[in-house]
Order: C-alpha cells, then structure tokens, then sequence
C-alpha cells in the first residue's frame, strides 16, 4: 500500500468514527433533519461551505481549467454569487417560515404555499436528480483513488460511497455538521499549501503566462465572458440560491442573524476559492498537455509534481470536498423520501422512530443508487450539470414565489414546472446541450418557467375580479 493511499483509508476511518460518535445523540427527527436549530455561525459556516465545495468545485472545475483556462473561475464563483443572494435574501426570510411551521425540509415550504400535490411532484423530480450529483462526487472520488493506487472506478466508487453513507446514516444534519468541520479546515489548509507549490513548478504567474501562450490569448482571462461564464451562471446561481440541501441546512440555524453571518461567509469564500482549482487546472495543462482524461488534472498533479507531504494533504483536501459534498446530497435524499413522500403520502400517521428509521434507510438506498450511476457515467462535469439543471428549472420559480407572494397557488407553481422542465429537456435534446448562443438550455428552461408562473397568475386574477 502506497503513501497516499494509507492516507486516504485512515483519513476515512477517522471521519466515520466521528460521525457515529456524534450520531450516537440522534434520536429524532428534529434533531437528525435540522439538528434541533441549534447550529452556530461556526458550525452552520462549515457545514455549509464544505457541502458547497464538492467534485464540482475542485477536480470538476479544475478540469474546467485544464481544458479552457480560468474561465473555469465562473464554475465556482457562480455558486459564490447564488450562495450570497441566499445569505441576504432567501436565506432569513426562509428561516423565519421555517421556525414559525417548524419545516423540516424544502416540501415542507411548497406545501405550505402549494398543497401536496406541487409537493410530490418536485420531490420526484429532484429525488432522482439528486442521484445524478451523487454519482458525481462518487466519480470524483474514484478519480482520486486511481489517481493514487490504480484503484479501478468500481472500487473507488463502492469505497467512497461507503465512507460517506456511513456517518451520514448515523447521525444526518448534526454529525454531518461536525464531520464537515474537520472535513473544511483538511480542505482549506490542503488547498492553501499546495496552491503556491504548485505556482512555483511552472516559474509563477509569469511563467504560467508564457507556458500557456499557445494556447491561446484568453487561456488566464477570467472575465472574457461569452456563452460558457453564462451557461456557468444560469446553471449554478438559482441552483445555489433555492437548493434543498443548503435550504435544510439554513433551517438548521439558531437565528436569522446566525444565516446572514454563516451563509454570507461561506458566499464570500467560495468566490476567493474558486481561484485555487482554476489555476491548478491551468498548471496541471502547462506539465501534462497531452492527459486525456481532464478528470485526472488535479490529482495527476498532485501525485506526480507536488512533494509527497504536501500532495497528500492535497488529495485528503480533495476527498474531504468529495465526501462533505456528498453527504449533503444523502441529507436531501435521506429528508425527501422520508418526511415528503414516506411520512406525508404512504404513512401521515407514522411515527417520529418510524420516520427517522425511513431517513436512514433512504441515505443507504440513496448511496447505493449514486454507486450504480457513477460506474456508469463518465465525467465529473456531466454529472453534475444535470442535477444543477433539474434543481434550477423545478424549484427556481417556485420557492422565490413562495417567498414573497400569498397569492399564487398549486396551478401557477405546476404551470411554471409543467412548462420550464420540457422546455429544458427540449433544448438540451435538439441542441445537444449547446442551446441557441447566449440561450443555453438552463437559462431557457427558467425564462419558460417564470412566464409561464406570471401568466397563471394573472389569468387567475382576472377571473377573481
């Protein structure tokens, strides 16, 4: 067994042992859904951002920046920016409902605006899209172990899955909260370190100018725009704002102060981090132009061009991202299944035992499920979009409707979903994902959405007068 490999595997056992240790106090839903609202600025800050930088946001977008530069920036900054509206905006005003109907989860805000039937649908719809982000962090985590070891996919999938289903399942919300603590700071100080190393291999920012000049004049322009910095921003910013895990998570906050301190951090964060993958991906291209597989960039560097040290830090960071990110999808499964479908359409009389039993039972079904995708998916990035894609159309509309209008029911909500979901699928299938220049299929999906919303509305008032 290899350095980084022994690493790995003990770094794993550590985080497991920790969730089942905090898990051991769980005993209710209240406490394993939003961790009895007691969670600090602190604790809600690390949950939070490390559940924000997953496989998306370190080996998806440093592959991002392998292949086109720091316009990989948008990957993560556009989380940054949904992250903030969520602070200021979404986040207290969905804390207040949410203390005031005790909501547990993000059905529970559409019922309480929509009825049940909204409700059911968007639980389905996201249920299965979850899976899709999932596979992702899964596929990333098997990057990393073949990256080390020559692990194959299946078995890096099958170890990351169980890694994470295990401490999420004991102990939801609060061991995840806990868990993810440790997990952000082995990512921060691992990214930190390796960055300037890294920067030193190519000769600085000079000489990463000069080494990438074939490829390109805007290969190290962030801001030069254009259909990819959109497309970036229209898949990730209503996602980030509206999520249902990040959502469950502000209902776990001890106040609405506690949400615009924790949540406007990890805002702020997020968009100084989105630095470090991007200019890792950018060096990883100048030393491996010729890697096939830009899945592979950030960990091939790590192993091959960063001291051993330091380069195990670096994958711990990364599989601490993996992992943290993924039991935030298992905490979206594990709560939408159980108290959206389970407890409000199969069993309204189950009991609080019965309905936490369904939760972790659902993480379990839920990781497994996610293995099976990510064997057969083959990019990080693709995955991902999917989810972010489904996420954004579905619940978009919806949820900042929810928030600032009494008026709206069931049909402007099913309108706004009935309408904004196949016009997604249709411009993802007749353009094969590209959309029509600045109109990529997201961003098509939400105009739908919202117009459709806007004249539901006003036809229903019309009739009323």
């Amino acid at each position: 067994m290899n350095f980084y490999l022994a690493a790995i595997l003990i770094y794993s056992a550590a985080l497991v042992v920790l969730g089942f240790w905090v898990g051991r106090r769980v005993t209710s839903t209240g406490a394993f859904f939003v961790a009895g609202r007691s969670l600090g600025p602190v604790l809600l800050f690390a949950t939070l951002l490390a559940a924000n930088i997953g496989a998306g946001s370190t080996m998806g977008a440093a592959g991002i920046g392998f292949g086109s530069g720091l316009i990989a920036w948008w990957w993560v900054g556009s989380a940054g920016i949904g992250t903030l509206v969520l602070a200021f905006w979404v986040g207290p005003r969905v804390w207040r409902l949410a203390k005031e109907h005790d909501l547990h989860t993000a059905g529970d805000l559409l019922e309480l605006r929509y009825g049940s039937t909204v409700r059911g649908i968007v639980t389905a719809l996201l249920w299965v899209g979850t899976l899709f982000i999932l596979a992702g962090q899964l596929i990333a985590v098997a990057f990393v172990l073949q990256a080390v070891a020559g692990i194959p996919k299946v078995a890096g999938c099958l170890i990351g899955g169980a890694v994470m289903t295990s401490y999420f399942a004991a102990g939801g919300l609060l061991s995840s909260a806990w868990v993810n603590l440790v997990q952000l700071v082995v990512l921060v100080l691992g990214f930190v370190l390796v960055l300037p190393v890294a920067l030193v291999s190519v000769g600085g920012m000079a000489g990463l100018s000069d080494a990438s000049a074939s490829l390109g004049p805007d290969f190290l322009d962030p801001w030069r725009g254009g259909a990819p910095a959109l497309r970036y921003v229209a898949l990730l910013v209503p996602a980030f704002i509206v999520s249902p895990g990040l959502l469950q998570k502000v209902y776990g906050a001890r106040d609405a102060r506690t949400v615009r301190i924790a949540v406007g951090g990890a805002g702020v964060a997020l968009l100084l981090f989105a630095w470090m993958p991007s200019l890792l991906g950018a060096i990883a291209r100048v030393h491996f132009p010729e890697l096939s597989n830009q899945g592979l960039a950030l960990p091939t560097l790590l192993v091959e061009k960063i001291p051993p040290v330091l380069g195990g830090l670096g994958l711990a960071a990364i599989f601490s991202a993996e992992v943290s990110s993924a039991d935030a999808i298992l905490f979206m499964l594990a709560t939408s299944l159980s108290k959206d479908l389970y407890q409000r359409f199969v069993r309204p009389q189950a009991s609080d035992a019965d309905v936490l039993r369904v939760a972790r039972v659902a993480a379990l079904v839920g990781g497994v499920l996610g293995v099976l995708i990510a064997i057969g998916f083959e990019t990080i990035v693709g995955a991902l979009s999917i989810f972010y894609s489904l996420l954004s159309v579905s619940l978009f509309v919806p949820v900042i409707a929810a928030l600032h209008t009494r008026r709206a029911g069931a049909p402007e909500a099913i309108a706004a979903i009935g309408s904004g979901v196949p016009a997604l699928l249709a411009v993802q299938l007749l353009t094969g994902g590209a959309g029509y220049g600045i109109w990529n299929p997201t961003l098509v999906g939400l105009v739908v959405s919202g117009v459709a919303f806007v004249v539901v509305l006003a036809v229903r008032r019309k009739r009323r007068r």
